[in-house]
């Protein structure tokens, strides 16, 4: 018997120029829809004095994208697979560029807030759709892995470039304009898409499961909301319900996934050899890479005292070695090294990064920059093995379900490292701040510079200090207990995926084709 458990075809054809130009047409809508999750940043103080948004409809304008794109990735996934990803594709960024006009001239709140909610369905086509035109271009593995390393650069990227493009817009035009940066690339991509993009869907997908829709959407939504409102405003009952109804309905839906005829996400994914250990530790790093957001712009911002502008300069800085990381784990794993050995590196990267944050003070920016750099290159290595491993690991023909699921555990993870490290830092902060301090202060940083600011003299300093001093602290231990769960996560990559080499993989076999295909290896 080996030991190692690989499942190869014969070789695949490798890629041409013209799949690789496809390729750099296909970053363009991922580019736009991961810079949209930001580029509101700066946007939301203009559009507030112009629109004059109730608060509860300034939250709504900020969040309602992210929310739609989470509830309905796994739908569009599902429904690229079944009327063809490119046209899809073709649709959402027809629907895209379509929104991002709506909302550049949008005159009240209320349909800035439609045309941000008409961007995230945009979105959720987008993401999923492009991943699965990569998986179906790129046969070959070698090649197929360096254009989702160019994938995962490009995505996290876009997320850093957003914020800084909505200031400099802004500043020298108007609100408006930070959408309006969409509609040449959702226009250059209507024009070349068609004649460079391939179009793929599986061949046999069977009727479409309406039932699931609103069941995935009330699984994941919920959820969302619970862990995302958690670190501002604490453990409520409200949000503790929320995540409960969610984790319900996600137990209804997988019953019926595993039930339906012809599911949304067929139970068979999972029989790919690797696939729920890459969802599940995509997961954790993102996680890790959304925690440290949550605490590393308002140190910036309110314990450095940047402007909102120069704090996102200067968060370009760890995007420069990003670009490195992905291509340097390509090589390692493609030279011979075990995947399993590299990611458990990239996880053990990133926990260096936490713990290079938790030696940092209340005046340490080149400090604080370089973990974030040794952070985020960590979690991108981890991020762009195991979004090839899982798409390796499934077959074409359930590619688009299969990128969904990746996009979906990243949604999670993303909400719970903000959820559980502010948690844990807004905890530590209370404990800290001086009890004699003004209510508003024990709540948070921002509270606590703004009563400061009301304060005379000498009090109001203290008063920052203290604050200052508190997140810092909050900062430091939420960076221990990541820098934990990390380790954790590096020792189970090298355990559970030290065996597992996926080449390429064959249709989903069924249940008892599947066990002779197992029991064949076993005698190889």
């Amino acid at each position: 018997m080996t030991n190692s458990t690989s499942t190869t075809t014969t070789a695949a054809p490798r890629a041409g120029r013209r799949e690789w130009t496809a390729l750099g047409v296909l970053m363009l809508p991922l580019l736009l829809v991961s810079m949209d999750v930001s580029v509101l940043y700066f946007a939301i103080p203009a559009i507030s004095a112009d629109l004059e948004p109730s608060g509860t409809q300034q939250l709504w304008i900020f969040d309602i994208y992210a929310f739609v794109l989470a509830g309905l990735l796994m739908t569009m996934g599902s429904l690229g697979d079944r009327i063809g990803r490119r046209r899809l594709l073709l649709i959402g960024a027809a629907a895209f560029g379509a929104a991002s006009l709506t909302a550049a001239y949008a005159n009240s709140a209320e349909t800035l807030i439609a045309a941000r909610a008409v961007l995230g369905i945009g979105g959720a086509t987008l993401m999923p759709s492009t991943m699965a035109l990569v998986r179906t271009m790129f046969t070959d593995p070698a090649q197929r892995a360096k254009a989702i390393g160019i994938w995962s650069g490009v995505m996290t990227g876009g997320i850093a470039l957003g914020s800084v493009l909505s200031g400099v817009l802004v500043q020298y035009f108007w609100w408006g304009s930070v959408f309006l940066v969409n509609l040449p690339a959702m226009v250059l991509l209507l024009v070349l898409g068609p004649v460079l993009l391939p179009e793929s869907k599986n061949p046999e997908p069977g009727r479409f499961d309406l039932l699931s829709v609103p069941l995935s959407m009330a699984a994941v939504l919920p959820v969302i909301y619970g862990l995302k409102e958690i670190p501002s405003e604490g453990v409520h009952p409200l949000y503790v319900v929320s995540i409960a109804v969610g984790l319900l309905f996600a137990a209804l839906f997988v019953h019926r996934q595993r039930t339906a005829a012809a599911p949304m996400i067929s139970p068979a994914l999972f029989r790919g050899r690797g696939f729920a250990p890459a969802i599940l530790l995509n997961l954790v790093s993102a996680f890790a890479m959304m925690g440290s957001a949550f605490f590393t712009t308002q140190y910036l911002q309110s314990v450095l005292g940047k402007s909102a502008l120069e704090a996102a300069l200067w968060a370009l800085l760890p995007s420069v070695p990003i670009g490195m990381a992905a291509p340097v784990a390509t090589q390692l794993v493609q030279k011979g090294v075990n995947r399993a050995y590299v990611v458990a590196a990239g996880f053990g990267i990133a926990a260096t990064g936490y713990v290079m944050l938790a030696l940092a003070g209340t005046d340490s920016l080149v400090l604080v920059l370089v973990a974030c750099g040794v952070l985020a290159s960590g979690i991108v290595m981890v991020m762009s093995q195991m979004t090839d491993l899982a798409l390796g690991a499934a077959p074409v023909e359930r590619a688009g379900a299969a990128s969904s699921l990746l996009e979906t555990g990243q949604e999670f993870g993303g909400a719970l490292g903000m959820a559980v490290l502010g948690s844990v830092g807004t905890a530590i902060y209370r404990h800290e701040i001086p009890s004699a301090a003004p209510a508003p202060a024990h709540e948070t940083l921002g509270g606590a510079l703004a009563v400061a600011g009301q304060l005379p003299g000498r009090a109001g300093e203290a008063l920052v200090t203290a604050a200052r001093a508190a997140f810092t602290d909050g900062m430091r231990g939420a960076a221990v207990a990541a820098a934990a769960v990390l380790v954790v996560a590096a020792i189970a990559a090298a355990t559970t995926l030290r065996r597992v080499h996926v080449r390429e993989t064959a249709p989903v076999a069924e249940p008892e084709a599947a066990e002779t295909v197992e029991a064949v290896e076993s005698v190889a």
